[in-house]
């Protein structure tokens, strides 16, 4: 399929990729015993993470983001599809020893900051448990070192008087940083991080998008960055990744699809973003709220009944991730090469 395609492109481009998929998909039936109904979560999902990259996946809510991360935590078993990582399919783990070496190797950073630490133990006490679990071979010293090193590292300081307060000591960035230390101390090669700002001031976020960043530049640790905010994609983030509805819409070098948007949904998000010098107001176009239909889709776009541009093809024909420009692909029926058509904004 295209999806398999495209990450093969990758591949040939920068080498094998660190985590790639093809095709993984996600159904959740739905109703009772015998239902036969079916949500599509996900669908023909094919992407790449490089070593040493972020990438961001955008998308509103209830587009499939978080149950992509899920499906790479290995906490959700496809429908379909195939997870690789390092070259080797996920499927074929068998053994906990495997299991834990991927989940050390690919942690999660999850939204609720409140949710990394439990109010009866100390800050340390989650870091030190995840090492003595996925790092057994450290001493009860090298795990307190290793600990002090990640905290130090996401710039929780002095990390020996960090360890030893209570959750209520600390604030809600100082929390979600502490959940980025005990990924980090496991030697992670790529961290999902699940909407992890989007809980705190938005004082307090560029410091964690400045951590993220900081994780890739100094240590190499690659980042796969789920967002609902546009703008702290681009801040943060080399390639983008929109969703819609279970499906990518578009994909490319953040810089250039943000600046040269070909997916009307991408352009319908860019138009949402807030700017100072403009008058409130909501226009007929950007006002079409209607919700993707996902359970058991028919062919065709399911961008299709928000979209103003949209010609009988895309109620008849799913459209495929086409490379439009090098490393710029969308899945539009009516998207050129050319200008872009503008849908919105």
């Amino acid at each position: 399929m295209a999806g398999e395609d495209n990450s093969h492109e990758q591949t040939t481009a920068a080498g094998e990729p660190l985590l790639r998929t093809v095709d993984l998909t996600r159904h959740f039936r739905i109703g009772g015993m015998f239902a036969k109904q079916a949500l599509h979560a996900v669908d023909d999902f094919s992407f790449a993470v490089h070593e040493r990259e972020i990438v961001a996946l955008v998308g509103e809510s209830g587009s499939g983001k978080t149950t992509i991360a899920r499906l790479l935590a290995l906490l959700y078993k496809p429908t379909s599809g195939e997870i690789y990582f390092g070259g080797r399919p996920l499927s074929s783990i068998r053994s906990r020893k495997d299991l834990l070496q991927y989940r050390g190797d690919v942690p999660m950073v999850f939204q609720d900051p409140f949710s990394v630490t439990n109010p009866v133990y100390r800050a340390s006490h989650g870091i030190l448990r995840a090492l003595a679990l996925h790092r057994p071979e450290l001493s009860r010293q090298q795990r307190h070192e290793e600990a002090e090193r990640a905290l130090e590292a996401v710039g929780l300081s002095p990390a020996a008087e960090i360890m030893q307060r209570y959750p209520y000591e600390l604030s809600g960035g100082q929390r979600q940083r502490l959940g980025f230390a005990q990924a980090l101390s496991l030697r992670p090669k790529l961290i999902l991080a699940d909407e992890p700002v989007s809980m705190l001031d938005v004082s307090i976020r560029i410091g964690l998008l400045n951590v993220m960043a900081g994780l890739r530049d100094k240590l190499g640790v690659s980042v796969l960055y789920i967002t609902h905010d546009i703008a702290s994609a681009r801040y943060v983030a080399d390639r983008l990744i929109v969703m819609y509805a279970g499906h990518i819409a578009e994909a490319g070098p953040v810089e250039e699809v943000l600046a040269r948007p070909r997916h009307p949904y991408t352009q319908l998000l860019l138009s949402a973003v807030p700017d100072p010098r403009a008058e409130l107001h909501v226009s007929e176009e950007t006002d079409m709220g209607e919700p993707p239909r996902v359970i058991d889709p028919t062919p065709g776009c399911r961008f299709r009944w928000r979209c103003p541009l949209a010609i009988d093809e895309c109620s008849q024909v799913t459209p495929e991730l086409r490379l439009l420009m090098p490393g710029h692909q969308a899945a539009c029926h009516v998207a050129t090469a050319d200008e872009p058509l503008r849908a919105f904004g």
